[in-house]
């Protein structure tokens, strides 16, 4: 059974700074798309950040300069590197990955992460 854990959140001040985790294992195809959604209270999930296997990135403006995803296609881990957090980046992350030949993709539970003083 293919399992997504997220791991990393937690209570941040603003301007800190704060490196998530997500793994994926169970699975005998390593997912070619990897992605990092946050979804604020009251609102709706949202694409932070989206690397593919080949290392190809890509950021919501919103975080642009502030973030770094990267990732470990060995470990089949993605790692999210959040800097100069903002009160407004308070938000449960969560890790999806997608293994496009099987036309499948996979949601892990997700990690919060308050930033506040």
């Amino acid at each position: 059974q293919v399992q997504v854990v997220e791991s990393g959140g937690g209570l941040v001040q603003p301007g800190g700074s704060l490196r998530l985790s997500c793994v994926v294992s169970g699975s005998l195809f390593r997912p070619n798309v990897m992605s990092w959604y946050r979804q604020a209270p009251g609102q709706q999930r949202k694409l932070v950040a989206v690397i593919t296997s080949g290392g190809s990135t890509n950021y919501a403006a919103s975080v642009k300069g502030r973030f770094t995803i990267s990732s470990d296609n060995a470990k089949n881990t993605v790692y999210l590197a959040m800097n100069s957090l903002k009160p407004e980046s308070t938000a449960v992350y969560s890790c999806h990955a997608t293994i496009v030949p099987l036309h499948v993709d996979y949601w892990g539970q997700g990690t919060q992460v308050p930033v506040s003083s």
